[in-house]
């Protein structure tokens, strides 16, 4: 049998009706095949134990994962405030799956605890692929995936996203089996007989001279060269923001200046020349203080990013799917069995009604092979070597070989 990955996605205003119609959609695609994997992500709209428990039950209690989104998409749609529905069967891929909450407290002991519950190697299975779910809120995304790479395995790939809420910023959940949480990370660490491949891509370039965080504790920068750090933003994009007709010092209204925020982003620099991992500062606070989804180290060096070139933005997933089928060739492996998407929520702030032509992008590039893709608050991609895991506003690829 190999792999398959089929999907299906609802709109359907009721909770149970809407998780029904997206499951059958994947059943009927996916034909007498077993379940081994069920993938849910869920609008806020939801109830998300009706959901949960619906594909539970329709699925014969197959292992479950998943998160609360703030957009949903497959091969077929581009919605939000909806539920999409990944079934993955394989006699390729074994599936463990654990959770741990307390994250915002204490995340070590976290995922101690769920390194504890998983298997450092799966005789016959070498190769393995972790899906980490996070509470989007947490403040933890970069601290989390750094601590799992060293507990889980020396050569494990890691994918994943901060869950997410419609952009409310209230509460985020994750789904593991049964369990639905908040303040939790869920692992599904995928065996597998072949490997999977990774990819990532985002649309942003400097834009700021090089500078430097001289104040920062936990997720929240304070001070840039030593000055406040709305200063220092307000001034360095001041001019490229004043061409697209914005008048940096007329941003008051915290909803303009998380607009604002992104197009002018923090980049983060790394050993690549020319690469940058993407920040994005959450909200501002009465200090002009930022708030980010994860931790930001004094001392580190970045730039303010542009990203005012939306075509850069939608071309973003297609390169990376383009960096995933390229390892994907080297290793052998010509046919896919599906595209995990793990796809930044600022994009589509970005993107707005031209969201989908990213995901366009996606399926022209590797025609017929089926989707299943969320809008995060922060993704995740850390292959064997890397020191730094956690992205913003930028495409996440996971993709399966037949």
């Amino acid at each position: 049998m190999g792999t398959i990955l089929s999907t299906g996605l609802s709109t359907n205003h009721n909770s149970t009706a809407a998780a029904k119609e997206a499951l059958l959609q994947a059943k009927n695609k996916m034909g007498e095949s077993r379940v081994d994997l069920s993938i849910i992500y869920s609008s806020k709209e939801y109830d998300y134990r009706e959901v949960v428990d619906t594909i539970r039950a329709g699925t014969n209690n197959a292992p479950l994962i998943g998160a609360s989104s703030a957009g949903e998409f497959n091969e077929e749609k581009v919605e939000t405030g909806s539920i999409a529905v990944g079934l993955l069967s394989s006699d390729d891929i074994k599936i463990y799956n654990a959770w741990a909450s307390g994250i915002k407290q204490d995340h070590e002991t976290a995922i101690r605890e769920i390194a504890a519950k998983l298997p450092s190697k799966v005789e016959g299975y070498p190769y393995l692929t972790a899906i980490l779910h996070i509470d989007g809120l947490s403040g933890v995304g970069e601290e989390i995936t750094l601590l799992a790479s060293y507990l889980l395995s020396n050569e494990i790939k890691i994918v994943g996203g901060m869950a997410g809420d419609d952009f409310k910023m209230e509460k985020t959940f994750v789904f593991c089996d049964d369990d639905i949480s908040t303040n939790a990370v869920c692992v599904c660490l995928l065996a597998s007989k072949k490997p999977l491949f990774t990819g990532i891509k985002h649309g942003h370039k400097p834009l700021s001279k090089s500078l430097k965080v001289t104040r920062a504790q936990g997720n929240i920068l304070y001070e840039i060269n030593d000055r406040p750090a709305w200063e220092v933003w307000k001034e360095e994009t001041a001019v490229a923001a004043l061409k697209k007709g914005i008048d940096v010092e007329q941003l008051i209204d915290p909803q303009q200046i998380a607009q604002f925020f992104t197009k002018f982003i923090l980049g983060l620099a790394t050993d690549k020349k020319d690469a940058y991992k993407i920040r994005w500062p959450v909200s501002i606070n009465n200090d002009g203080s930022f708030n980010f989804a994860c931790g930001i180290a004094q001392g580190a060096v970045f730039h303010i990013m542009d990203g005012s070139d939306l075509e850069d933005h939608i071309n973003a997933p297609k390169e990376a799917v383009r960096m995933a089928r390229r390892f994907a060739h080297s290793a052998g492996y010509e046919e896919y069995a599906g595209i995990l998407v793990f796809d930044c929520a600022v994009r589509q702030l970005m993107l707005q009604d031209r969201f989908c032509e990213g995901i366009d992008q996606i399926k022209k590039t590797l025609p017929d092979v089926p989707i299943l893709g969320w809008e995060t608050y922060g993704e995740i991609r850390m292959e064997s070597g890397q020191f730094s895991g956690f992205h913003n506003t930028t495409s996440v690829i996971l993709l399966l070989p037949k």
